[in-house]
């Protein structure tokens, strides 16, 4: 098209808007709030990651931290780290407190040296120096601990707590501790004491499962020099099997939750755009409708297919732009919002600040979501005959574009899965998201199909009212396509996060519970596993006792390769990312079936390994691999002889790699076991039974398990009501679409009741015909949302968490109600007014 019809298109698209700003709304909405959602996700997440990195320092205690389980550093490579600057130790283990009483919890134990903290500074309440607080005064060491070890055990600041053999007086309370990110999660609260302390607890046994974290700050701390330093360490300490962080990966497990998270919400805010963009079609196609008289006008007067086109093109990319600007507004101010209003409830740092790449995103997004959904009713609109427009047929007959008009819609969606697919950090599981969502599209599209067809074959009723709503289902320019599209992807979507989260729940508290057992006791030393085990049977003869020997190491290499080099499947990576509970024995353990190769005889001499055969799988590893392990500073290879099947879900004692005896012949190592209740004991007789445990053997960390899954449940429960309001997103724009199919309906419902009205139909029995196709409409999309919603629960849990699925009666009753009441809410709001306008305007036009 030349330069002149160009302009000429765009003065026509301006002299348009005048007039479209009213019918554009749910347009605009829709817009907005796609683009907002995704611009605000990618915004605040980008915000964390920036702040994370920002406060890498403090939050990782120096500049580079080396980690070594079950054992200390020895003097050359402390002299090793200390070649680069200042160290500070730092020793993390699990450990009972008791009170005088005889009360006792588990406790995340942290003893720090006189350096602690090398970076950032550690508040306490009330304020004195740290060391003054962990000092040694009046025979007993000082500790400072979270306000909820004080509420668990019903203490306060003065008190004295026991830890091991030694007593401590309680100081402070710990209200900043600036490394904690780096701790991860702990099952307890902290217990802050000093590294003198430590050795007079006696905690310390052969195999306790201990983790020594030397952190550096540097002398020269500039990136170079810190890359430099870690490649130093190394090549001077090949086999010490650190577990090496920098200052820019403080806290990475937390950095990729933040980026999984974030690429969920990403692709719900993409399936509200989505939907919205239903409603952008709407709006476009009710707005060519109301400018049929202007189209056959031009039409008339010579203006091209092309120039009708290209002028209502440019007008709907001048308000689509408008939206897309309001979207990244409201997204960009997302983390801004969050860092002032929320900061009390988010315990992590944010950098709030405009970021250009989620802005940039969140716009393409919008834009090949507009360009998608509108060159569908643009192009049919240019289609038509002028004699057509004249007699107001548009919108009614189906057309289909010219092949351009559907190359362009192909190209947009292609785009949109390439951008969705290119950005995400697991793209399996985007993949999978948006080959769902598209499932649901053309199932949801076949459903409005189908009813339409079953509502024309159906037999006539004699009622007048259900007569005239059955009509109204399947006559054309029904509603039905657009009600069931728009309601049924925000409900499904509703409907299997409230299914998921059941089934979690569900799992938890109930199957998780009822086969798990009663405790688990730690680092109970193999001098020491027979007494242990007697007086176990002595204190609960009725309750089942299991051991097995651990040691904890972290894969270094596979098949000679180095784990950091190692490229695994994202549901596998965690495994080469930190250490790892392992264990040796000659019989298959229980819970585990060997799936592949064969198992070890007892008397063999080579070190063989077993894997569990899902995470070998995502390791890339096949039977007859080598698998190195670093344990108490040794590399040990050995070589993967089977897989296993593990039913984690029964939480009994398990490890991902079980070695043959031979491989850890002579090495010290700690005792893990379990103890079980039949039927359960209550939780007044498990409380007296963990005083117990210990009040006679302290250096043993008992694990109350009821306890761990109260803690997990709690945090499922909160991630899934945070994906759960995020996820309203979608069911917001799919009412506003819903809200905006109705309007768009609204001269044909006029039509409707004034011809009716005419004829004799009462004001009554229109209101209860279009109740009744309303209602009828919103229970099979409510049907339909719960099958799919449920079928894609059970994939998700079944396939992806391997748990058992549970169904929800709530959240399928919750569909319905939602359906009915939007259906036939808006429906009748819409007839109301219908019902109202005075019939002369279109008496007249007849």
């Amino acid at each position: 098209m030349s330069t002149a019809r160009l302009s000429v298109a765009f003065a026509f698209a301006l002299r348009e808007l005048r007039g479209a700003k009213r019918g554009f709304g749910i347009f605009l909405a829709c817009l907005v709030l796609g683009v907002m959602s995704i611009a605000g996700v990618g915004s605040f997440a980008r915000a964390l990651t920036d702040g994370l990195a920002r406060e890498g320092r403090s939050i990782l205690g120096g500049d580079a931290a080396f980690t070594l389980i079950q054992r200390e550093a020895s003097d050359p490579e402390r002299a090793l780290l200390a070649s680069g600057g200042t160290v500070g130790r730092v020793a993390l283990m699990r450990a009972m407190a008791r009170t005088e009483s005889g009360a006792a919890t588990l406790v995340e134990m942290k003893a720090v040296d006189g350096t602690y903290p090398l970076v950032g500074s550690a508040e306490l309440a009330p304020q004195m120096p740290l060391d003054a607080a962990l000092a040694l005064k009046d025979g007993l060491y000082g500790a400072v601990v979270d306000e909820t070890f004080l509420s668990r055990l019903e203490v306060k600041v003065g008190d004295v707590i026991r830890l091991g053999e030694a007593a401590f007086q309680l100081r402070a309370v710990l209200a900043s501790e600036p490394d904690r990110l780096a701790s991860g999660v702990g099952f307890g609260p902290r217990f802050l004491i000093s590294d003198a302390a430590l050795d007079a607890t006696k905690l310390i046994q052969p195999g306790s499962l201990v983790r020594w974290s030397y952190r550096v700050r540097l002398d020269d701390p500039r990136p170079e020099a810190l890359a430099a330093f870690v490649e130093k360490v190394r090549a001077g300490a090949p086999e010490a099997g650190f577990e090496v962080r920098t200052r820019d990966a403080a806290s990475p497990q937390l950095e990729r939750n933040v980026k999984r998270i974030a690429q969920y919400l990403t692709l719900v805010g993409l399936t509200a755009l989505l939907v919205g963009g239903v409603g952008v079609a709407n709006a476009v196609s009710a707005h060519l409708a109301e400018k049929r008289e202007v189209i056959a006008t031009l039409k008339a007067l010579g203006a091209t297919r092309a120039t009708i086109f290209t002028t209502y093109l440019f007008e709907v990319a001048m308000i689509a732009g408008l939206g897309i600007v309001l979207g990244l507004a409201l997204g960009a101010a997302v983390p801004f919002v969050a860092a002032g209003v929320m900061a009390a409830y988010i315990p992590f740092p944010l950098s709030p600040h405009v970021d250009a790449v989620a802005l940039a995103f969140a716009a393409l997004y919008g834009a090949l979501v507009t360009f998608a959904f509108t060159l569908w009713p643009l192009a049919r609109a240019q289609e038509a005959p002028v004699s057509a427009l004249f007699r107001g047929e548009i919108g009614t007959r189906r057309r289909w574009p010219r092949w351009p008009a559907l190359v362009g819609c192909a190209a947009a969606v292609a785009a949109l899965v390439a951008v969705a697919l290119g950005t995400a950090e697991d793209q399996r599981s985007a993949l999978i998201f948006l080959a769902a969502s598209a499932a649901v599209f053309l199932l949801l599209r076949l459903v409005a199909l189908g009813i339409m067809v079953l509502a024309r074959r159906l037999p006539r009723p004699r009622g007048t009212m259900a007569r005239l709503a059955l009509a109204n289902i399947h006559r054309p320019g029904a509603l039905t396509p657009t009600v069931v599209l728009s309601l049924g992807l925000g409900l499904s979507l509703l409907t299997a996060i409230a299914l998921i989260d059941r089934s979690l729940t569900q799992e938890i508290s109930g199957s998780l519970a009822e086969k798990a057992p009663s405790f688990f006791f730690v680092d109970v030393p193999s001098s020491e596993q027979e007494a242990f085990a007697a007086f176990i049977a002595t204190h609960a003869p009725e309750a089942t006792y299991k051991s097995v020997p651990m040691l904890r190491g972290r894969i270094t290499a596979l098949n000679d390769v180095p784990a950091e080099e190692v490229k695994p499947a994202p549901d596998a990576a965690w495994v080469l990312q930190s250490d790892r509970g392992i264990s040796f024995g000659n019989e298959v353990p229980e819970g585990s079936t060997v799936v592949a190769g064969r198992w070890w005889s007892p008397d063999e001499p080579e070190a063989q390994v077993s894997f569990d055969r899902k995470l070998a799988e995502g390791l890339g590893l096949k039977l007859g691999d080598s698998v190195t392990v670093n344990v108490l500073g040794r590399s040990i290879t050995a070589k993967l002889t089977n897989f296993r099947d593990v039913k984690w879900e029964r939480l009994g004692i398990n490890f991902v790699m079980q070695f043959s005896p031979a491989t850890f012949a002579g090495a010290p190592y700690s005792v893990l076991a379990t103890l079980t209740f039949p039927e359960g004991a209550g939780s007044a007789r498990e409380l007296a039974f963990m005083r117990e445990v210990a009040a006679a053997y302290p250096a043993v960390t008992t694990v109350r398990v009821k306890e761990a899954l109260d803690q997990a449940n709690k945090m499922v429960g909160d991630l899934a009501f945070g994906i759960r309001i995020a996820s309203l997103v979608t069911l917001l724009t799919s009412i506003l679409v819903l809200a905006g199919a109705l309007a768009a309906g609204h001269q044909h419902r006029v039509y409707d009741a004034v011809i009716l009205k005419t004829l004799g139909a009462t004001r009554r029995s229109l209101v209860g015909a279009y109740a009744l196709e309303y209602a009828g409409l919103g229970l099979v999309t409510a049907v339909f949302a719960i099958g799919a919603g449920a079928l894609a629960a059970y994939f998700v849990v079944t396939r992806v968490m391997t748990i058992a699925f549970t169904f929800a009666p709530g959240a399928a009753l919750g569909a319905v109600v939602l359906a009915l009441v939007f259906t036939v809410g808006f429906g009748l709001v819409g007839t109301w007014r219908a019902l109202s306008q005075p019939p002369v305007r279109v008496l007249r036009h007849l």
